[in-house]
């Protein structure tokens, strides 16, 4: 089977922002197929066709790529949305659980990407679209693991932007704020939790809560990934919500110490 409309992939579109992204590209006219690990017993929202993957592994992602393109014969957008959040000090995350985090929000990408790469070039032209962060520009205490991992994606996605735009394909990123969704809830928790960091992790647990409970609706990110997989010229890196604008315009303009006391006074920790 083939056929003439845009094929996109979107990982991690169970719930969140990679549901409200497969419902907004279904309005754009896409096929879309979204994945999640276990996808038998969830109804998936019209337009969409659920697909199983585990991004953390090889196998499952290069077999979920050729499964799209057996049955539709085409994949034009990738939105790599899958990932997990991380909360402790860095002393207490064992470097096990560091691989683990990185395996899905790092590699679990690269493996995504490299596995449709193949495809786009071949078809002359795709977008793999990065669902990176705010915190992929700025520091957060107690997230330390995922501030990092983000920040590896948006060093990899615009090198390898460069490397495929020749070929017709762009990888674009879309850096959300706070969303209202439930990844504060269901982050890894420090496997190795130390007393000393104890009540500065509960101020932190408080801060994000408040932060996700204010955060936007995913619809408001949707609509920005929407719009880089159909930008005539898109950009690098698209915004996404009015609170991702503003930390992005303070890391660019405001001075180094006046950057640093807001993270601080953010997370309500001594100036």
């Amino acid at each position: 089977m083939t056929t003439t409309r845009p094929v996109a992939l979107v990982t991690g579109a169970s719930s969140g922002i990679g549901k409200a992204t497969a419902i907004a590209l279904v309005a754009a006219d896409f096929v879309v197929i979204g994945t999640g690990r276990s996808t038998s017993e969830l109804t998936p929202p019209a337009g969409v066709t659920f697909l199983d993957l585990d991004v953390a592994g090889d196998e499952s992602a290069d077999a979920a790529v050729r499964q799209v393109i057996e049955r539709f014969g085409r994949i034009d957008v990738l939105v790599n949305n899958a990932g997990i959040g991380s909360a402790g000090a860095v002393e207490e995350n064992s470097i096990a659980q560091a691989r683990s985090v990185f395996n899905i929000n790092v590699f679990g990408v690269m493996r995504m990407t490299k596995a449709v790469l193949p495809h786009m070039r071949a078809q002359g032209g795709g977008r793999v679209i990065n669902i990176s962060s705010v915190l992929g520009i700025v520091p957060q205490p107690y997230m330390a693991l995922y501030a990092a991992a983000k920040h590896a994606i948006e060093g990899y996605s615009e090198s390898v932007d460069h490397e495929v735009r020749e070929h017709g394909v762009r990888v674009l990123l879309v850096q959300p704020a706070y969303t209202k969704t439930s990844f504060d809830a269901n982050a890894a928790q420090p496997d190795t939790p130390l007393p000393v960091y104890a009540q500065r992790r509960r101020v932190f647990d408080e801060v994000i809560a408040a932060a996700m409970k204010d955060g936007d609706d995913p619809a408001v990110v949707a609509k920005v990934i929407v719009t880089a997989a159909t930008a005539p010229k898109p950009k690098l890196r698209y915004t996404a919500g009015p609170l991702a604008r503003r930390m992005s315009t303070l890391r660019r303009l405001a001075p180094t110490g006046t950057f640093d006391k807001g993270i601080r006074k953010f997370n309500r920790m001594p100036v």
